[in-house]
């Protein structure tokens, strides 16, 4: 297998880390990657761990699902759907898992099947607790309506990652 080097940089000094090597987090102690949630409305996203960092941009988006990539001390270093990202204190996100519905509209049905009957129709852009994962189905809830997705019509989770 052939490992793939990151660069990870904190202040002038660079360290260049095995991608593959890095499996679990240097202060959590949980995978890496994995999917959190924003927990606030709103939150500044720097271009380093810390607050001397400048702020790229800001989530605006309580609950929308992003995945971690990288720790360090208070500080987290997540992107987006789109891949879009940068550094979060830890304080502003949730453990709470989160989906995006992607895509078209997805039709949410009573059983982990395409063939059960709608409970459901979820909007593109949606964001949806997530409940649960099966045979390529998961488990939704938005605004009090609950239903099985199809896993190709969401963001936030991925059946290769253990959370």
């Amino acid at each position: 297998m052939r490992l793939t080097r990151r660069a990870f940089c904190l202040t002038s000094a660079c360290f260049a880390l095995p991608v593959a090597a890095q499996t679990r987090g240097p202060v959590t102690g949980l995978p890496l990657p994995r999917f959190v949630s924003l927990k606030t409305s709103q939150a500044n996203v720097r271009r380093g761990p810390g607050v001397a960092y400048r702020i790229d941009w800001r989530f605006v988006r309580r609950g929308m699902p992003l995945q971690v990539i990288a720790e360090y001390e208070n500080w987290r270093n997540v992107r987006d759907r789109d891949g879009l990202g940068g550094w979060i204190h830890f304080a502003l996100l949730s453990g709470v898992r989160t989906v995006i519905v992607e895509g078209q509209n997805a039709d949410m049905r009573r059983e982990p099947h395409p063939e059960a009957p709608l409970s459901a129709i979820a909007e593109a852009g949606v964001i949806a607790r997530l409940h649960e994962c099966t045979d390529g189905w998961c488990r939704i809830e938005s605004s009090g309506h609950e239903g099985w997705v199809g896993e190709s019509a969401i963001w936030g989770m991925d059946r290769d990652l253990t959370n």
